[in-house]
C-alpha cells in the first residue's frame, strides 16, 4: 500500500527515490517477519540530546508490540480493574480487566478508534496481551492473552469476526498466555490453539470459519507459526513443546517433525531460515541446526546445542546472517554470536543490556538496517551496533522508554518496536512513542 502510494508520488513529483522510500511494519518482525527493515536514509548516531519524539501518547499494560500499514498504529492493551500483579513465574495472577486495541494516526499520533472487551486473566506475568496485531489489506487480526482471536476493520475497528479458541477447542490458556502471533498467508490466518488435535489451526481468513487443526501435544508453547518454501512446496513451521513440524499450509498434513523440547515448554523464538539451513533456539541449552531437502519437504537435524555452545533464546529472536547466528541467551542474558557450522561460540556480550552479568532472560530486539543492528534492549535503550563473527561493535546508544515492567528484581521492557516511515513505534505499560530515525 505504502509502495504504491510513493511510486505515484514519484511518477507525479520527480521527487528522488531515497526521499520518497518508505516501509510499513505491518506485524511482528516487520514484512515477512524477516527482521529487517529495508527503508534507507537512516541515521548512524543520534542528535545529542536524543532522537526527536514524532509523538508519544498513552497507553495501559502489553507485551505486545505496534504493528504499522496505511498510515495507522495499532496496539493491544490491558485496563486492570481489580487484582495484584506478582510476576511469579511459578503461578498464576487472577486479574479483572479490560483488553483493548487502539488504533493512532501514524503521523500525529490521533486516536482513531478504539475496541474493547471485558476479559479475566488467570496467567503468569499477566501484564496484557502478547501477540502483536497483524494487518492484512484492510483487515486486523488480533489475539488476545486469554485466546480472544479477532478480525477488524482496519479503517473503522468494527468487528469483522470474533473466536474464542479456549471456548472452541476445549482447551486451556498456558501459563505466561495465548502469544503466537497470528500469520496471515493468502486466505488462511494461522495460530496455535490447543486441545485434542488442534495445536496448530487454520481459519479462513474473512469468516473466522475452521479450514483444518492439525497436532498433539500437552502444551502448545508460544511460538508464531512460520511460513517459509523449500523442497518444491510451502511449508508451515509449527513449534509446539515438543517437537518442530512441518505442515502443508492448505491442509494441516505434517511433512515432517524433529523433537525439540525447551524447558518449561518455552518454545518461543521463531525458527530462522537462510538458504537450506533452518536454526531454531529455545529455553534450557534447546537449539538445533537442521538441513532442509532440496527436492522435498524433509529435514535432518546436522547438530543440537548444548551447554556452552549454540544460543538458547526466548523472549527474542535470533538473527539468523548466513554465516553466524546472533541472538540473546535466556540463561546468561548475554548477546551471543554463534558460528552455524557447529554451533561454537564466538563471543558473548551483557553491554547490550546494560552490562548486567547474568541477567536471566536478558532480552534485545535485534532488527538489521542495511549494514548495522538496531537492537531495542530490556532497559528502555535502542542501540546502534554492528555485529560481526570478530566483535560487537556499538556505535551509539539512546534513552527510548521507561523500562516499567519487572523480572528477577530489574527493570524491564519486552516489546517488540516497529520500524516504519524512517521512524522507531515502541511501547511500554503507559506510553506508546514515536520517535524519528531518519538522517
Amino acid at each position: 500500500m505504502r509502495a504504491t502510494i510513493f511510486l505515484g508520488m514519484l511518477l507525479t513529483t520527480g521527487l528522488t527515490s531515497e526521499a520518497l522510500l518508505a516501509d510499513d511494519w505491518p506485524q511482528w518482525l516487520g514484512n515477512n517477519r524477516q527482521s529487517v527493515w529495508q527503508e534507507s536514509g537512516i541515521l548512524r548516531e543520534f542528535p545529542e540530546d536524543g532522537p526527536k519524539v514524532r509523538w508519544k501518547v498513552p497507553v495501559e499494560m502489553g507485551y505486545s508490540g505496534p504493528a504499522v500499514a496505511s498510515g495507522k498504529v495499532v496496539v493491544t492493551d490491558y485496563v486492570k480493574k481489580e487484582g495484584s500483579i506478582t510476576n511469579n513465574p511459578g503461578g498464576a495472577d487472577k486479574l479483572q480487566g479490560t483488553e483493548r486495541v487502539l488504533c493512532f494516526d501514524e503521523q500525529t499520533g490521533e486516536q482513531l478508534w478504539k475496541h474493547e472487551y471485558d476479559r479475566d486473566y488467570e496467567i503468569s506475568y499477566p501484564s496484557g496481551p502478547r501477540a502483536t496485531p497483524t494487518i492484512d489489506g484492510d483487515k486486523v487480526y488480533i489475539l488476545g492473552a486469554e485466546s480472544d482471536l479477532t478480525c477488524l476493520n482496519l479503517a473503522d475497528g468494527k468487528p469483522v469476526w470474533h473466536v474464542n479458541l479456549k471456548e472452541r477447542y476445549n482447551t486451556k490458556t498456558p501459563i505466561w498466555g495465548f502469544a503466537a502471533h497470528p500469520l496471515v498467508d493468502d486466505e488462511h490466518v494461522y495460530t496455535l490453539a490447543g486441545g485434542e488435535g488442534s495445536v496448530a489451526i487454520a481459519l479462513d481468513k474473512k469468516t473466522g470459519e475452521e479450514v483444518w487443526t492439525a497436532l498433539d501435544s500437552p502444551e502448545i508453547g508460544y511460538c508464531p507459526p512460520t511460513m517459509i518454501e523449500h523442497g518444491g512446496a510451502r511449508q508451515l513451521l509449527i513449534w509446539h513443546a515438543q517437537s518442530l513440524n512441518s505442515l502443508n499450509p492448505k491442509t494441516g498434513e505434517v511433512y515432517w517433525t524433529v523433537p525439540l523440547e525447551p524447558s518449561f515448554t518455552m518454545s518461543i523464538s521463531a525458527p530462522r531460515k537462510v538458504g537450506n539451513l533452518l536454526f531454531a533456539s529455545g529455553m534450557g541449552d534447546t537449539s538445533a541446526l537442521l538441513k532442509l531437502d532440496d527436492d522435498k519437504p524433509a529435514a535432518e537435524v546436522l547438530w543440537r546445542g548444548q551447554a556452552k555452545m549454540s544460543v538458547a533464546t526466548a523472549n527474542s529472536t535470533p538473527f539468523f546472517d548466513g554465516e553466524t547466528i546472533y541472538g540473546f541467551d535466556s540463561g546468561s542474558g548475554a548477546l551471543t554470536a554463534v558460528d552455524h557450522e557447529d554451533g561454537t561460540r564466538l563471543w558473548e556480550t551483557t553491554d547490550p543490556i546494560g552490562g548486567v552479568r547474568r541477567a536471566r532472560h536478558g532480552t534485545g530486539f535485534i532488527v538489521k538496517q542495511d549494514d548495522v543492528y538496531f537492537i531495542f534492549a530490556e532497559t528502555g535503550e535502542l542501540v546502534i551496533a554492528k555485529l560481526s563473527p570478530e566483535k560487537y561493535e556499538e556505535l551509539d546508544r539512546a534513552q527510548i522508554l521507561e523500562p516499567t515492567g519487572e523480572t528477577g528484581g530489574r527493570a524491564v521492557v519486552w516489546s517488540h518496536p516497529a520500524f516504519a516511515g524512517k521512524a522507531m513505534f515502541a511501547r511500554n505499560d503507559k506510553e506508546l512513542v514515536c520517535v524519528e530515525l531518519g538522517k
